[in-house]
């Protein structure tokens, strides 16, 4: 049901598996996903803190909680799960790359870059890891920087539209206009200068 989309069905189905098995920490967790698909973001932190009562080393959990914070905005609990979801699983890339991405919103760019750079060191072939570090380059007023990042992401990921259209507007930034225009436009066709 979930990966059809149908919400409503999944949360009713792992209700069910809870109420046979109380102690099933994994229908937790996957209510709690399917929850944050339906934006219900307090009810899925609740099956999170859920999950890990039962099965308090679960990484994923703590991931899936720090998401769902950093959803509501509360960034200081959202980094918080993130750094205990990496003591359980140190290899966590999207930890590493969600814990980035609210630093670089804090404005604390080279602790961003760093944990960043951690998940490159566990997958060489994160596109999303080279374009984050792309936009924190960016921030830092480092367009030529940014666009080699924004370069390896593309590499990677051909596809990948955001480090499209950041590259594009880091290539116009340094005067390139025309192919920074291309690619805006192959991306999404909007610039935000």
């Amino acid at each position: 049901y979930k990966k059809m989309e149908e919400y409503n069905e999944a949360i009713s189905v792992y209700e069910k598996a809870i109420k046979l098995k109380p102690d099933y920490y994994e229908a937790y967790n996957n209510l709690g996903a399917v929850l944050g698909k339906k934006e219900q973001y307090e009810e899925a932190i609740e099956a999170y803190n859920k999950a890990l009562s039962i099965k308090p080393d679960y990484s994923e959990s703590f991931y899936n909680l720090g998401h769902a914070l950093q959803y509501l905005g509360k960034q200081k609990e959202a980094l918080s799960a993130y750094k205990k979801a990496l003591v359980i699983r140190p290899d966590y890339v999207e930890a590493y790359i969600n814990i980035g991405a609210i630093l670089s919103g804090q404005g604390k760019l080279e602790e961003a870059l760093e944990s960043y750079k951690k998940a490159l060191v566990i997958k060489p072939d994160s596109a999303e890891a080279y374009s984050n570090i792309g936009n924190a380059l960016q921030d830092q007023g480092k367009p030529k920087e940014a666009i080699a990042a924004y370069k390896k992401a593309l590499e990677i990921n051909p596809d990948f539209s955001e480090a499209k259209a950041e590259m594009g507007e880091c290539l116009i930034r340094v005067g390139e206009f025309d192919e920074g225009r291309s690619l805006i436009q192959k991306a999404d066709g909007s610039i935000s200068l």
